[in-house]
């Protein structure tokens, strides 16, 4: 076959449904289909409505257009409309859009048929996705979003569990063996097996990973060379770091991800270059982090006696 007629290769990309994930992972499919990949983003339609300027920004272009594939949020007790995790504001939705992860497989599994993709890259909380690309014998790439680094840690964690003869003092210091470097964690950062559920999530989570033709990681050999050697040749995973992809969004990296709660950006800055130079601390926590924890890290500029 000549080579202008052959077909570009084509991956899914299945997001979780959160911006910490839906806006990399788009942005990744912008990286691939600027190299010649068709892509296709499935998601629901709120989700879609977030990253719609984003591909058809990157569709303006030569590449092969970017479609996004979407179906319907499963009725599963939320409001309508909310369909990604930032919208959450309890715990009682957070266990009902976690059990709506499961009920996603079917319309998973009939794009695998439909579309007939090359490769499937499918975020790591979609565990169940490793088995459902394998049934139709489609390679399932894993992505979940953090670093090599991260993702050694909570390999450290569920081999090894650490916590087993750890004190049980909250902020005790706890050794993750089986690291480059020496890593130490309060017990309360750490992924406690006595939390059965949280604990058996992210054993599946683990074992999908590593069941899959690979991982891809918004990261970069310079970044963490110890670790992605690690994570290659010590633990046997199968990894490509292929970051910073927010680079597929340098011109609007205000402007992605949901309009109403985004800062005032220039008016951000406009604050902080008012200040004193070195008197102010930035902070990026997590939406999983508990109250107790945020409060303790808004204190701890004041109660320091240094300036970052």
């Amino acid at each position: 076959m000549a080579a202008q007629d052959e077909q570009p290769l084509h991956i899914l990309f299945f997001p979780f449904l959160a911006p910490g994930h839906l806006i990399p992972t788009t942005d990744m499919a912008v990286l691939f289909a600027a190299r010649g990949v068709r892509c296709t983003v499935l998601t629901t339609p709120v989700n879609a409505a977030l990253i719609r300027s984003a591909v058809d920004r990157a569709n303006d272009g030569s590449s092969p257009a970017i479609d996004i594939s979407v179906v319907p949020f499963p009725d599963v007790g939320l409001p309508p409309g909310v369909e990604n995790f930032a919208a959450l504001t309890s715990q009682d939705d957070r266990d009902r859009f976690f059990r709506a992860l499961p009920l996603f497989r079917e319309p998973f599994g009939r794009l695998l048929v439909d579309s007939r993709p090359d490769a499937v890259v499918s975020d790591s909380f979609f565990h169940w996705s490793a088995d459902a690309a394998a049934e139709h014998g489609v390679p399932r790439i894993a992505f979940l979003g953090s670093s090599v680094f991260a993702r050694s840690c909570s390999d450290s964690m569920l081999r090894h569990n650490p916590l087993a003869a750890a004190p049980g003092d909250p902020d005790a210091l706890v050794s993750l063996p089986g690291l480059p470097h020496r890593v130490e964690m309060r017990r309360s950062q750490m992924m406690d097996p006595a939390r059965a559920s949280h604990w058996a999530f992210f054993e599946s989570v683990n074992a999908a990973d590593q069941r899959s033709f690979g991982e891809v990681f918004n990261s970069f050999q310079e970044l963490e060379p110890d670790y992605a050697e690690h994570y290659r040749a010590t633990l046997g995973r199968r990894a490509w770091l292929v970051g910073p992809v927010a680079l597929a969004g340098k011109d609007d990296m205000a402007g992605r991800g949901a309009s109403a709660p985004s800062p005032d950006t220039d008016g951000c800055l406009r604050w902080l270059d008012a200040k004193p130079a070195g008197s102010r601390w930035c902070t990026c926590p997590s939406a999983r982090w508990p109250a107790s924890r945020r409060r303790s890290c808004a204190s701890s500029p004041a109660a320091s006696t240094s300036r970052a």
